[in-house]
Formats: structure tokens, C-alpha cells, sequence
């Protein structure tokens, strides 16, 4: 509403903006814009974006046409010309310095004004509305743009939740598919350490316990205390301990200052899971090496283990890895290296995390 004050008010006074206002041509011109503007904004949220290209085009074109037969700027300039809005007051000339006659100050011989052309009640007899087709262009693009950026902004809203609601789905998954029987396994080597009244029973239900407190309760976002992921993994290597027994060595080391450090919550668990799946023989001897290397830059986790014959259907590109991976590349995108590497005898995996 304010663009014809801005084109026909410069230098104007008051008065001539309260002239302006009473007309009926500027709320025309005002009430055409915004029809075109509110009217292209629906027919792009149903018709363009819903990919239905030809009914937009003619819905536009419909537009185009009522902005030609109204000629909303053409008549602004009229009400200007017939009002004199934004001419300054000519002072009284001396009559040898008056211009003479069919020769009116401003104006050139052979040019009419707007004042002079009548509005034709045919669109089609008059000139092109050059300024008001190249304003319902502006609003045409403006309208446009503005609901195609509203749209794609909440498709990447959608996205990120949806993005977030998969990386929580993804985790619950993780959390149920720490094997079962490992839990039933840790059950009934407690009851045995019970029935001969081993020191060590209280101590693996309070281990046990602790594992399932924070896979089930203290893990609820994307990142967890690292010092709480060490608890967990510790926990459960001591309690596969009760399983192997004395044919198994494990070597696990955690190296450097794991203090305010966080790290995306049972990230490693599926390597290690793997390791007492696959990399332990109840007849043969096997050393397992586990290690955490901290730094302010990063944190490097390294694991090796024997690969046994029984259990050469080794889980390297199974669902646990695809989800690791997945995972990985939802938190740590571009800040994480995995490599893992099987040559049939010895199982390594190395996962590098930037922080």
C-alpha cells in the first residue's frame, strides 16, 4: 500500500497524501496487489508444488489478465496528473516570462499527458501498464519464493526429526541387540558362583546390574559421559571373564584423560560383543586386546582378537556394524574414520573420533 506514496509523493506534502488516500484508484491499486500476492501464495502451495504446472500457469495467467484490464499504476498516474500530487507550486511569471501558448511548463510538443488520455473503458485500446506488470512480476517471484523457502524449511525440520527419531530408534535397536544369552549366560554363572559360595557372586550381580541400568535408564539421549561408557564396557568384559574362564586373556587399556569427555552411548559395545562372540574357543587359548586412546583431539579405539574356524561366520558386516555405521555417520559426520580389517585368522578393528 505504501508504493504509490514512494512513486508519486516524493518532495509532496500532507495534503496531497490525504488526496492520495481518498481516492478509490489507490485502494484499487493497493486491493489488486494483494489479491495477486495472497492469490499466488495458494496456487503455488496446491498447484506448483504439487507439481500440477499447467492449472498454476493458467492461474497466473488469470492474475496477469485482471492486472491488465484494471491497469492499477495507469490509473495512479491519472489521479497524479489530475491532482498535480507531487508538483511544486509554480509562482506568478511576468507575462514576458510565460511560455507561449499549447506549450505547457514541462511538457514537449507532441506529448500528451496523462491528464489529457483519458482512462478507455477497453484495456485494449490503451498502452501497456509497463509498471504495473513489472510489479505483479516482483510480487508474482516474491510470493513464490516466499512459500517455496516456508515449505522447504519445514521439510528439513521434518528431516531433522525424522533423522533424530531414527537415530533413537537405532539406539533402543542397539540396546536389544546386546545378545540375550549373555544375559541368561552372566545369570547362570552367578547362580554357580552362588551354589559354591564364591567370593566373587555379589560382585558380578552389582556389575550385572549396573550394565542394565545404563542401557536401560541412563542413556536416553545422543551422547554419554565416556567415563560411564568405560564403566559399561569394563563391566562386561569382567563378566564374560566368568564365562571363558582362564583359556582367555584380556588386555584392556584406557589411555588418557577421559574427564568432561562424551561419546555416542553403546558406540563400541558391538565390537566388543563381537570380540567374546566370535573371538573365544572353549578349547583353545585366545588373547584379546581392547584399547582406548584419549586426547583432546580425539579418541582412538583399537580392538584385536583370533578368529576361530567354529565361528567363521564373523559378524563383520552384519546388522550391528551397518548400524555402528549408520550411526556413526547421523553424529560423527566427517569427524570419524572406521576401518576394519579381516584376513581370516585375526579380526581389527580401529575407529578414530574427532572431537
Amino acid at each position: 500500500m505504501a508504493i504509490p506514496l514512494v512513486f508519486l509523493n516524493s518532495g509532496s506534502g500532507f495534503g496531497d497524501i490525504m488526496i492520495l488516500l481518498h481516492n478509490t484508484d489507490y485502494w484499487l491499486f493497493g486491493l489488486t496487489f494483494m489479491v495477486v500476492f495472497y492469490s499466488n501464495t495458494f496456487f503455488v502451495k496446491w498447484l506448483l508444488l504439487n507439481k500440477r504446472y499447467v492449472a498454476y500457469g493458467f492461474a497466473a495467467f488469470f492474475l496477469l489478465f485482471g492486472v491488465f484490464c484494471i491497469r492499477p499504476f495507469d490509473r495512479l498516474l491519472h489521479i497524479s496528473e489530475h491532482e498535480n500530487i507531487g508538483r511544486p507550486v509554480i509562482a506568478h511569471q511576468p507575462d514576458n516570462e510565460k511560455h507561449p501558448p499549447g506549450k505547457p511548463p514541462g511538457q514537449s510538443p507532441g506529448r500528451s499527458s496523462y491528464r489529457d488520455r483519458p482512462l478507455s473503458r477497453s484495456p485494449f485500446k490503451q498502452p501497456l501498464d509497463i509498471t504495473s506488470f513489472f510489479i505483479f512480476f516482483t510480487l508474482l517471484a516474491f510470493s513464490a519464493a516466499t512459500k517455496i523457502i516456508r515449505k522447504w524449511l519445514i521439510t528439513e525440520q521434518r528431516a531433522s526429526r525424522a533423522e533424530a527419531d531414527k537415530a533413537t530408534a537405532e539406539l533402543s535397536f542397539l540396546k536389544a541387540q546386546i545378545n540375550p544369552h549373555f544375559l541368561f549366560n552372566t545369570m547362570n554363572n552367578i547362580y554357580t558362583l552362588v551354589l559354591t559360595r564364591d567370593d566373587h557372586a555379589a560382585d558380578s550381580v552389582l556389575r550385572l546390574s549396573k550394565i542394565m541400568r545404563y542401557i536401560t535408564e541412563d542413556i536416553a539421549g545422543n551422547f554419554a559421559p565416556l567415563q560411564r561408557e568405560i564403566d559399561c564396557i569394563t563391566s562386561y568384559i569382567e563378566l564374560q571373564r566368568l564365562r571363558t574362564g582362564n583359556l582367555t586373556i584380556v588386555d584392556f587399556e584406557v589411555d588418557g584423560d577421559i574427564d568432561q569427555k562424551q561419546i555416542a552411548p553403546l558406540l563400541l559395545m558391538t565390537f566388543i560383543e563381537n570380540i567374546f562372540k566370535y573371538g573365544v574357543s572353549k578349547h583353545e587359548a585366545s588373547t584379546i586386546s581392547i584399547k582406548l586412546n584419549i586426547s583432546e583431539e580425539s579418541l582412538l579405539f583399537y580392538c584385536k582378537n583370533k578368529i576361530f574356524s567354529s565361528n567363521s561366520k564373523y559378524e563383520g558386516t552384519g546388522i550391528g556394524i551397518k548400524n555402528t555405521r549408520r550411526r556413526l555417520e547421523h553424529l560423527y559426520n566427517g569427524r570419524y574414520l572406521l576401518d576394519i580389517s579381516d584376513n581370516n585368522q585375526e579380526y581389527i578393528v580401529q575407529l578414530t573420533l574427532q572431537n
